[in-house]
């Protein structure tokens, strides 16, 4: 799989009550595997006619309207990057020969009535996700991971589900509901009425256009 293009309803919660509905459609192309980077670029359409989008790339990150081109504040780029490198979709994709990377079995277990088994995977920076692998597909189902608050100085616990699994083509099989959680309140929910791969996605679109106006840093 080397890019990606996933269309759907995706939904955003505000203490787990729906606070934002669109009509979603992500693309994501790969790019060669860099220790320690996001090395991918993913681009989140909203509406329609994709009017607005969020452009994530290895280097920045910008919220894009009618109004212009608006870059993530500093903490928010950081989470981005922080959540792309633990997300356990990602690992497998990008960083299983990664220089560091260990895995840890906890043994077998149940979620929801479904046997599952434990997998504690630390990287270089001993950052660990727990993921957790149905026994019999050998898909993962769930994943777990925390992360410093510094506004708090406590920890926020980040929790994805993936389930609805279906073949993609190329012998590739990817979850079509994702439902996120942070600290056991639901933040976010995409349920992907098509995905397909391999689609040729083209540089363009991951970059901001030559005359759209760059907007001051969100604060």
């Amino acid at each position: 799989m080397n890019d990606r293009v996933e269309a759907g309803r995706a939904y955003s919660f505000y203490r787990s009550q729906i606070n934002g509905l669109s009509v979603a459609k992500i693309y994501t192309r790969y790019a060669p595997p860099a220790p320690g980077v996001p090395a991918v670029r993913e681009r989140e359409a909203f509406g329609q006619k994709e009017d607005s989008a969020v452009l994530l790339t290895e280097t920045g990150a910008w919220e894009v309207t009618f109004r212009g081109a608006r870059p993530f504040d500093d903490k928010r780029f950081a989470n981005y990057q922080d959540s792309t490198l633990k997300n356990i979709l990602y690992i497998l994709r990008q960083r299983l020969n990664e220089p560091g990377m260990e895995f840890y079995s906890r043994g077998a277990d149940f979620l929801e009535n479904r046997p599952v088994e434990l997998v504690d995977i630390t990287d270089a920076r001993n950052a660990t996700v727990t993921v957790y692998f149905d026994q019999l597909s050998k898909l993962p189902v769930r994943q777990t991971f925390r992360r410093r608050n510094d506004e708090f100085k406590d920890w926020d616990t980040e929790v994805t589900i993936f389930g609805l699994y279906r073949d993609v083509g190329d012998g590739v099989k990817w979850p079509c509901n994702i439902h996120r959680e942070r600290n056991g309140e639901k933040i976010f929910e995409m349920f992907s009425d098509q995905v397909q791969i391999n689609r040729n996605l083209k540089d363009d679109l991951f970059e901001l256009p030559g005359n759209i106006k760059v907007l001051p840093k969100d604060k």
